[in-house]
């Protein structure tokens, strides 16, 4: 005599696509305001590099008397900065003048900061 044991243990199909489809609307939730964190991080990191540029070109002024000053004698292992480190593929200007403000382009690719000291 057999006897016949049914399971109904498990999931149905309806069940697993409502799942994925409730991950899925969590994922287009998250992914926009992860792009916006990232996207302020960035330019707040940025905006710090150019007050450690901005801080070490007064410095160079006044030590040196002059009002102008190339990036290389701020950046270096001996110099007011010791290393500026890319956040987002940014370019920064090549010389700094006293007084002036410094603008940083090609931030991600398509934005640029100001930053007035």
């Amino acid at each position: 005599m057999k006897r016949m044991n049914q399971s109904n243990k498990g999931f149905t199909l309806v069940e697993i696509m409502i799942v994925v489809v409730i991950i899925g609307l969590l994922a287009a939730m998250a992914i926009p305001a992860f792009q916006k964190v990232r996207k302020s991080s960035q330019d707040k990191a940025v905006l710090n590099n150019a007050r450690q540029l901005s801080a070490a070109a007064d410095q160079y002024y006044l030590e040196n008397g002059v009002s102008t000053v190339a990036v290389t004698d701020l950046v270096g292992s001996s110099n007011y900065v010791k290393a500026l480190n890319l956040v987002a593929n940014e370019t920064y200007p090549t010389g700094f003048s006293q007084g002036t403000t410094i603008t940083i382009s090609g931030v991600a690719g398509v934005r640029t900061i100001t930053y007035a000291p």
